[in-house]
């Protein structure tokens, strides 16, 4: 493999970290809050709005059944009106995070219910306001479940950022497309996905470790 072409294979490795990085990061700030709201708004729990429940959990439910790379083409004016461009590293953040926000928000939703609710009775006994309860004893119970599911999220998204290299975005799968594909190089295309591969694993090992540091129940030395 030619130094050219090792050179081109760093530089998109590093712009598919960038969109993943920044989507993770944004999507972590709006899909966390909104998956806790999910949690704790339906009709009779702590913060009882069952009308906005509804029509979030539609937003949610329609955003994620739309499959991926339809919505990054459904969205280019929006895309082009945020970044000022449609195609570009940083133009493919704006998708990656629409994507990112309510899957995480979902995974987020799952892991509070999980919270054994005798935890949650003890602290409205004890006099803490439904905030003092989603903040104290809800994140920190579901954190370990919370980790596991940023992670998936992420490997999800590495999937994704590989995919708006068909439509313009930049990173490994632009890479492995317009020379992999169209330029008849397999050794770019095999390289490409074992990058993706060792990405991928990377990330997995890293929540699984990070889940058993944060997981009070796990036995000491757990994840070591």
């Amino acid at each position: 493999m030619s130094a050219n072409i090792f050179n081109l294979l760093m530089e998109a490795t590093l712009q598919t970290l960038y969109m993943v990085a920044v989507s993770t990061v944004i999507g972590t700030l709006m899909g966390l809050p909104l998956g806790v709201f999910l949690a704790t708004s339906q009709r009779g729990e702590m913060l009882s709005k069952p009308f906005l429940n509804k029509v979030l959990g539609l937003i949610v439910n329609a955003t994620r059944s739309v499959p991926f790379i339809i919505l990054v083409v459904a969205i280019i004016p929006f895309t082009r009106a945020i970044a000022g461009t449609s195609i570009g590293t940083t133009a493919a953040i704006v998708p990656l995070t629409l994507a990112a926000v309510p899957f995480i928000a979902r995974l987020v939703e799952n892991a509070i219910r999980e919270v054994d609710s005798g935890l949650i009775e003890a602290a409205r006994a004890m006099g803490a306001t439904p905030l003092q309860i989603i903040r104290k004893v809800l994140i920190p119970e579901a954190l370990p479940a919370i980790t596991l599911g940023l992670t998936l999220a992420v490997v999800s998204l590495i999937g994704y950022s590989a995919m708006v290299g068909a439509v313009g975005g930049e990173g490994l799968g632009d890479l492995g497309i317009r020379y992999g594909y169209q330029r008849f190089m397999p050794s770019v295309m095999a390289a490409v996905v074992i990058i993706l591969i060792v990405l991928v694993q990377l990330v997995q090992s890293i929540g699984e470790r990070l889940a058993a540091r944060v997981d009070k129940r796990a036995p000491k030395g757990r994840g070591q």
